[in-house]
Formats: C-alpha cells, structure tokens, sequence
C-alpha cells in the first residue's frame, strides 16, 4: 500500500498494515483500559445561607470526581423550598446529577419532607419512604432514613428493616456500604445551648442486619464533627469481622464541641473541621481519606479489605487526640 507524507508517495511495510496488538495474538478487546475504581465524596450537615462552609467544602469537590453522599440535613434551617433553592443549589447543587442523598432531620420540619423529595426526585427512592439501593462498581449501596416516626419505624420488624433484609438477600455483594443521617455510635458532642445527646440506639436493628450481612462500611452525619471507628458489632464491642463507621457531619453546618468521654472504638475524632471523606471503593476493599478545605490542616486516611479484617503483623498507630 502507498501512503502519502509531505506529497511523496511510499511504501508502507506490510506489518505496519496490521495492528500491533492483533500481531501479538491478543484479542481487539485488550486494547480497552479496564475502568477505574469508583470514588465517593460523602459528608452531611451542609448548606446555611448565613454561613459560607457549605461553600469552601463545595470548592473541593469542584475538583474531585465521584458520586456525591450527602449524609443528610442539607439545606437548613428548614429544609423549606427556599432553603434548597437559595442555600443548597448554590453550592452543592452544582453536584445534583451525581449525588444520592438520604434524609435528615431537618429536612422533616417540611411535612413529609415534600420539598426534599421535590429537589431530588428520583434519586431520593420513594418519596413515601426515603429509603433505597443501588450498584456501584463491586460495591452494593442501601441509603436507608433514620427518621423513624416518618417511615414507619426503626424497631425488628419495621417496614424498612424487612425491606433491609429483603434487598441484602436479593444483592449479595462481597463489598457492602449503608448510610444514613444519625450515627449509632460517637462521642458526645453538642452546640453552645444545646442538649446533649449521650447515646442513640435508633438503628440497632439495622446494624444488626448489616452486621449479619457482612457489611463493611457506615456513613453517618448529625453530629458537626468527624469521627472514625474500629470496625465493631452492633452491641458496640470490637470485631475484626465487624462493620466501620464514619461520621461525617463537616458539610458546612455550625460547629459542635465534644463534651464527655471519648466512645469505645474510636480511632479518629475531630471537631471544627469543614471538610468530606472521599473513599476509593476497590473490587476487594476501600481506602478512605478525609479532604480539609483550603487552609484546613486535619487530615486522617487508610485502607481496609471488605469482609473481615486481614491480620495485623503490627500494632495500630495511636488514635489522634480530641480537638
């Protein structure tokens, strides 16, 4: 065959006529990079419009690619139509088409939390419910509603806990993640003026079936700090083969201060702190990093396998200090 180069005509060698990767035996379809891990950027407790975190934690994530968690109570301080249009859609509403979200509290002080439902719209499940699943990449993903009185209940034997362990079995998964707005465990904290919250045992249920399920992760908001946990059961004693919780309550709401004893398995805990967690969710496991917001310095990051924990050859480095 000729080909043309600078108007001279020559003769291109025959093996250059076939591609590369065909000559080498290997199927056309080698030719395609496998796809990358997927990745999360997951924090609550978000939008005011009297206050600019929302903002700072919203020019982080203009940089980072992912699906967008936000762990509930979004658009305060009403979860009103005009909360979400003025306060939320300004800044992490840029993230609307790739975000799945789940409820919080605040959102409830709408009957029936009708403008959240509005906002989002199918991708926040059954507006009756709140509550949903979905696949991304080996991972499978329950966003369940911690708002009891709204949904039903949170008890053994709720709808939501039925629907939990109906879709758990209809999507086995070696890898498995939940989330929702108000932790199970963490250490007391509170705003100046507030009550102070020591225990909620709410969503016992629900970690019971999860734990049962071999999950490996929860997310959780609520309370304005950061928090990471040991993996432990549902009964809050450490386990090897138990779930890890984060809370991630740095979106951009007003600060708590950690009041009281530090919980049981806490690893890592941080107060006044704006920034998200990001987690690479990897076929066999995830690492996660939490990302502070320009001038921040808190910083915390790992890696963990799904199913239970690999055995350590070392002991854990010590857990940072309160803030």
């Amino acid at each position: 065959m000729l080909a043309s180069k600078r108007g001279r005509w020559r003769l291109l060698p025959a093996a250059l006529l076939v591609p590369p990767l065909l000559t080498l035996g290997l199927p056309a379809h080698a030719q395609t990079a496998p796809p990358a891990d997927p990745t999360v950027i997951a924090a609550g407790d978000i939008s005011m419009c009297q206050t600019n975190g929302d903002e700072e934690t919203a020019k982080l994530i203009d940089s980072m690619p992912g699906t967008v968690f936000p762990l509930g109570d979004l658009a305060y301080q009403d979860g009103s139509k005009a909360d979400f249009d003025n306060c939320y859609a300004p800044t992490w509403g840029r993230f609307k088409d790739r975000s799945r979200p789940v409820l919080g509290n605040h959102e409830y002080k709408q009957k029936g939390a009708v403008p959240y439902f509005d906002y989002w719209g199918e991708a926040a499940g059954d507006r009756t419910t709140g509550y949903y699943s979905f696949n991304l990449g080996a991972w499978h993903v329950v966003a369940l509603n911690s708002n009891c009185s709204d949904v039903g209940g949170c008890s053994k034997g709720s709808p939501m806990e039925q629907w939990l362990r109906q879709d758990l079995a209809a999507n086995p998964s070696r890898c498995l993640l939940a989330m929702w707005h108000h932790p199970r465990f963490y250490s007391p904290s509170r705003q100046p003026g507030s009550r102070l919250e020591a225990t909620d045992k709410k969503m016992q249920a629900f970690w019971v079936a999860l734990h049962e399920a071999g999950a490996d992760v929860v997310l959780n908001g609520h309370r304005h700090m950061y928090e990471r946990f040991a993996r432990q059961s549902p009964d809050g004693t450490a386990d090897p083969a138990g779930v890890r919780q984060f809370v991630v309550g740095t979106g951009g709401g007003p600060f708590d201060r950690f009041e009281g004893p530090v919980a049981a398995n806490s690893e890592m805990r941080k107060a006044e702190a704006y920034g998200v967690l990001q987690l690479t969710l990897r076929a066999e496991g995830y690492d996660w990093r939490f990302v502070p917001v320009a001038g921040g310095t808190f910083t915390d990051s790992g890696s963990d396998t799904c199913g239970p924990a690999a055995p350590q050859n070392s002991s854990p480095p010590p857990s940072q200090p309160a803030a």
